[in-house]
């Protein structure tokens, strides 16, 4: 995000990725679930994901709102993956998007920092949406996503893929609902 500020939850630290993740960044873009559900990048070496950092990463950085962070336990300060809302091209709005290496998933660890970029999102930047997209068979992720809120929004064609995928949507009114359920427009407490 524009401030490159670090986030933070009860178990994980969330840092702006950096060219000092380049070795680590590597290993995950290479790991089997990132290459089957995400593509494969072509980053066949640590340069090629430093690049990657810089021409891809950095620049959206830079963006109100936008931003890929590195995940790290806070208990080990272990990498373990990263979590971001990215620019996508034919979106009108961030696409949140998530992915760890195979030994820090089903720990809760992804919905944990998916939840707080959203919180940040909506309450710091004001965002009025927020998509995903995945893989039709990225049961995973899918069940993810409609645990942090998110709603299945038919399918969608990426510009330059040949696979449609499914795209999930969160308004920031119905994020709000359920943070503050009892806070209705109607409310006569207000």
């Amino acid at each position: 995000m524009s401030d490159l500020i670090s986030l933070e939850t009860e178990r994980l630290l969330l840092r702006p990725t950096s060219e000092e993740d380049a070795p680590f960044l590597f290993y995950l873009m290479n790991s089997p679930k990132w290459l089957k559900y995400i593509g494969n990048r072509e980053i066949t070496s640590f340069e090629k994901a430093r690049n990657y950092i810089l021409l891809r990463i950095r620049p959206q950085q830079q963006l109100p709102g936008f931003g890929s962070f590195t995940v790290i336990r806070k208990s080990d300060q272990k990498k373990m993956g990263t979590c971001g809302l990215y620019r996508r091209e034919g979106l009108p709005a961030p696409d949140i998007g998530f992915a760890l290496l195979p030994r820090f998933e089903h720990k809760g660890y992804a919905f944990e920092a998916a939840q707080k970029l959203l919180e940040t999102g909506f309450e710091a930047y004001h965002l009025e949406q927020v998509f995903a997209i995945t893989m039709p068979g990225n049961s995973a992720s899918q069940k993810l996503l409609k645990k942090l809120g998110l709603k299945p929004n038919g399918m969608f064609l990426l510009p330059g893929d040949e696979t449609a995928s499914c795209l999930f949507q969160l308004a920031h009114s119905a994020w709000a609902s359920t943070r503050h359920p009892k806070l209705q427009l109607n409310s006569p407490e207000l």
